[in-house]
């Protein structure tokens, strides 16, 4: 089904596929079973089958990526990888092969490129993280810094917020391991603990 000026306008053998808005799977050649509700949304998407797109270009630039699922303004807009959730404003937004990442809140995991297997939820939760691995934050601006840093877990506000490459932290509280930048395999439990850390020995 397509409603909406140029929604599947390059479809030709694909089937079960719905668009509806300006433009909504514009591109769309052979796959099946997209769902593309906004102008704009998944529109250079070709071959990348069972997506899931609602919201104004959210997807737009996914063209072979599959069984994603964005709801919100551009999330996961420059996508190209598999198994990706994204849910708010630019959530995953510079996404590009990274797979089997959740981001839950306005510009969680905004910066992630190749980064895989990440949980974000919260509002700029891992921000800055790019290319690093299997993190969990929960929390406004949780491992907000965090760039490479992999095998994290942060639960709190501002949680390992100043981390960029340090791995295995694990930060349970507002502001813990707050001020931690390459340090790693640390544990800091309860409100403000380990705050002050820069460096482990």
């Amino acid at each position: 089904m397509a409603v909406g000026d140029g929604s599947l306008h390059n479809n030709t053998t694909a089937s079960y596929n719905t668009a509806i808005g300006k433009d909504a799977l514009h591109a769309n050649t052979t796959a099946a079973s997209n769902t593309a509700i906004g102008r704009y949304a998944l529109r250079e998407n070709t071959t990348g089958g069972q997506n899931t797109s609602i919201g104004f270009e959210s997807l737009r630039n996914n063209t072979t990526g599959e069984h994603n699922t964005a709801t919100g303004y551009q999330a996961l807009y420059t996508n190209t990888g598999n198994y990706n959730t994204a849910n708010g404003h630019r959530a995953l937004y510079l996404n590009t092969s990274g797979a089997e990442n959740s981001a839950f809140g306005r510009s969680a995991l905004y910066s992630n490129t190749t980064g895989n297997n990440n949980v974000a939820s919260g509002y700029q939760t891992l921000y800055s993280n790019t290319t690093g691995a299997n993190n969990t934050a929960y929390g406004k601006r949780s491992q907000f810094s965090n760039t490479t840093g992999s095998d994290n877990t942060s639960v709190g506000y501002e949680a390992l917020k100043d981390n960029t490459t340090g791995g295995s932290n694990c930060a349970f509280g507002q502001s813990t391991l707050k001020a931690n930048t390459t340090a790693s395999s640390n544990s800091a439990f309860g409100q403000g603990s380990l705050f002050c850390k820069y460096y482990w020995i």
